[in-house]
């Protein structure tokens, strides 16, 4: 089989350790080649980080124009700040290229929409980091709700909750420090939330409330935000997102990133299930799904550990290969919630409705 080659712009720790070590396998002493992609180069803003490119052995590239002139990328994984996805994108998809993009694909809806149409036009793939629905604890979450395991479903719970920005140099970065960058709780990790809410109970949000958390912390953004939703199928939920719990420390914290879906027969835990693990051995704390039927509780065996980075670039390349491009309108979908939950904090928690 062919490989797509690709290019990453923006090499931060995260698409490092992440997304070039993890995603495109280029950390050979835990995983093997992709079958259908490879990543050649990549590029950032900071020059400092041509010595970690050149450490696995990828090619440095001057800017992203030197990327895009490069006939051998065909695809491009933009994970720069989130103000810079749109501008960054657009040039790719205008050059050619294919794109992931992190999440938010954009910081506006209506350039999150200019972007999908330009990728339709120019017949190109695009589609969303929302990696975490490779996960194969999550996988197996959904078909447990889906064959009523649980019986049910009346309710959910998702929260990612951590401390971040209590430094002064955690307060600068662009998560904590600008609203234009759509990060904050909400568009850092609500956005996660909101797309597993959907997976896992196998349907689309289709109205949500906000409000923001009490200010304790002295960043631009908000703290943190309880947002309520409804979904299309008659499911409700919650989730819980803030920059301002510190949760005992790290173990507490990674192993506090999950969900409770809770039915009339049973409530369905995911710890460590909303983050960056796959459940490898080899992780800092171990990923696990528990099933609480009330007087006995178990742990469930997911099957095969997949990386959940592998599985969106894999199914990314395979829609370039087999000519189905992506169409990226989850991405519109998901930024388009999280502008709501603004709206709906900076409206004393009115419920808007989400298309």
């Amino acid at each position: 089989m062919s490989k797509v080659k690709y290019a990453i712009i923006g090499f931060g720790g995260i698409a490092e350790n992440r997304i070039a070590k993890e995603g495109f396998c280029c950390d050979t002493s835990r995983f093997q080649p992709l079958s259908n992609a490879q990543l050649v180069g990549v590029t950032d803003v900071n020059p400092a980080r041509k010595s970690a490119a050149s450490a696995l052995g990828l090619k440095w590239y001057d800017s992203v124009q030197a990327v895009l002139a490069d006939p051998e990328v065909q695809a491009v994984f933009i994970a720069t700040n989130n103000r810079t996805h749109a501008e960054i994108a657009r040039i790719a998809l205008d050059a050619g290229r294919h794109c992931i993009i992190e999440k938010p694909v954009a910081t506006t809806v209506a350039d999150a929409v200019e972007l999908t149409n330009l990728a339709k036009k120019n017949k190109l793939s695009l589609t969303v980091d929302h990696m975490m629905t490779g996960n194969a604890f999550n996988e197996k979450a959904r078909s447990l709700i889906a064959e009523n395991a649980l019986g049910a479903v009346n309710d959910s719970c998702f929260h990612m909750e951590f401390s971040y920005g209590s430094t002064p140099e955690e307060a600068a970065t662009w998560r904590c420090s600008s609203w234009e960058e759509v990060g904050g709780p909400i568009g850092d990790v609500a956005s996660h939330c909101m797309y597993m809410g959907e997976f896992l109970l196998n349907s689309r949000i289709k109205s949500l409330a906000c409000v923001y958390y009490p200010k304790t912390m002295s960043i631009k953004v908000e703290d943190g935000a309880y947002i309520k939703f409804s979904m299309e199928n008659g499911m409700t939920g919650s989730i819980k997102v803030g920059f301002n719990e510190p949760r005992g420390g790290l173990g507490g914290t990674l192993t506090g990133l999950g969900y409770e879906i809770h039915g009339t027969g049973a409530v369905l835990r995911g710890y460590a299930t909303l983050f960056q693990f796959s459940g490898h051995d080899d992780e800092p704390v171990r990923v696990r799904l528990e099933l609480d039927e009330f007087k006995v509780r178990r742990d469930i065996n997911p099957g095969q550990i997949k990386n959940i980075y592998q599985v969106v670039i894999s199914n990314h390349a395979d829609s370039i290969l087999s000519n189905t491009p992506l169409s990226g309108d989850d991405a519109v979908h998901n930024l388009k919630m999280i502008v709501a939950a603004h709206e709906s904090a900076r409206n004393g928690g009115k419920v808007i409705a989400v298309d």
